[in-house]
């Protein structure tokens, strides 16, 4: 399925044709992951609401949740004003990160104004 040409011609693309999308979740607004999407996966993901993404390392299309379980329903999908950077706003059911994790953010706290918890120090 082609991508609206409109909407195609804003894209600013690296190299590989990928642009990266940051991945929110709409009812806690953390942000759950970062992943890359090609105009095809943009396509499918404004045709099916299903998170569509560009895997980088296997070189095919996945759509989040459809092995694992963890889906991602999409409810807005918002390109930045410069067009090298979508984000999706997601109903996010189960782990977002690979690992399981809530979030792929969950594991690394390198900085914060809040006061570390025992989760963030161990």
């Amino acid at each position: 399925m082609p991508l609206d040409p409109s909407i195609a011609s804003r894209l600013k693309r690296n190299d590989a044709g990928l642009v990266p999308a940051v991945v929110q979740e709409a009812g806690s607004h953390d942000i759950l992951m970062l992943a890359w999407m090609d105009d095809e996966a943009l396509a499918r993901t404004l045709a099916t609401r299903r998170a569509t993404y560009w895997s980088r390392s296997r070189q095919e299309y996945w759509v989040k949740g459809e092995t694992s379980g963890h889906t991602q329903h999409v409810r807005e999908v918002r390109l930045d004003c410069d067009g090298d950077t979508i984000l999706l706003v997601v109903d996010q059911t189960g782990g977002a990160c690979h690992t399981g994790d809530h979030s792929c953010f969950d594991a690394d706290l390198l900085l914060s104004e809040r006061p570390a918890t025992a989760e963030a120090t161990a």
